[in-house]
């Protein structure tokens, strides 16, 4: 069900709630397969018999439809994939962040200053004195022989001790033979000690060479707790679909947290690049 807290700006939506009020918003009617949705919004105040929104939303809707700039996050760790991700508009900034297992994700407005603030929170990113040294701080292999330790995390939950799911992974990282010591044992720390994986976006319209495109950024990070963040270089963010082979190489770099809010900072575009996309004066 949808809800609201208006003291906060926030409001816990489904995507079904989300493309009823977008076409509201627009002046269409909601579409009859989601009578449903339409019903629970009007149940919780957030339209009203006519379909007009309530004013608390509009900075919200305002800015969803029509963003400048757009981030999204994708996380993975034991208890699945959830998708979190910022819209950036002209006078507003929404966040969305899903939670565990259930299909509302929280909507709420940001102080655009505080944006980095913003993800640098929905990555968990935390500065720690208590990380342990590796025995290398670079490691590579291919994607295919990662995805197998990787598929142990996330195969079928198999009552065992953390000593037998690192003899697992192990066992796993070691089939094709490509990893050999000492990277085959720290892949398999750096695997039985993860968080999370996330990959950060943003993307915004752009112009070269007279053309309108669209200009995108990434960023990729593997967060192992107590053996501190690695960001992926191989493969580079974006990823286009066709280099996610088994067989393309795979690396990862540890870094501190200070490096990774750098990096996230570099995703935004500045002021100047903001104009040119939007063709407004002063551009250079």
């Amino acid at each position: 069900m949808p809800s609201f807290d208006i003291s906060r700006s926030r409001f816990r939506l489904a995507d079904e709630h989300l493309i009823v009020l977008s076409e509201l918003a627009s002046g269409n009617a909601a579409p009859d397969e989601f009578v449903a949705a339409r019903e629970e919004l009007l149940d919780c105040g957030l339209i009203d018999e006519e379909g007009k929104l309530s004013s608390s939303l509009l900075p919200l809707m305002k800015t969803v439809l029509t963003p400048g700039v757009i981030i999204s996050l994708e996380a993975a760790g034991r208890q699945g994939k959830l998708h979190h991700g910022v819209f950036v508009g002209d006078e507003h900034v929404v966040a969305h962040e899903s939670w565990p297992g259930t299909a509302e994700a929280e909507y709420s407005c940001v102080e655009p200053r505080m944006l980095v603030w913003k993800l640098a929170d929905m990555v968990n990113l935390q500065q720690s004195s208590t990380v342990r040294d590796t025995a290398a701080s670079v490691v590579g292999t291919t994607i295919g022989t990662v995805e197998a330790g990787l598929a142990v995390l996330e195969g079928e939950r198999v009552v065992r001790s953390a000593d037998e799911e690192r003899e697992a992974i192990h066992r796993a990282l070691a089939t094709d033979g490509s990893l050999g010591e000492p990277a085959l044992t720290l892949v398999t720390d750096l695997i039985a000690e993860l968080r999370s994986t996330w990959r950060l976006t943003s993307a915004w319209r752009a112009r070269s060479e007279g053309r309108d495109g669209t200009e995108t950024r990434g960023l990729a990070v593997w967060d192992c707790g107590p053996l501190g963040y690695w960001l992926r270089e191989l493969p580079t963010e974006p990823v286009p679909e066709a280099r996610v082979t088994p067989t393309a190489p795979f690396r990862l770099v540890r870094v501190d947290a200070k490096t990774i809010w750098t990096r996230i900072t570099e995703l935004l575009p500045d002021a100047g690049e903001l104009r040119r996309a939007a063709g407004r004066p002063g551009a250079a």
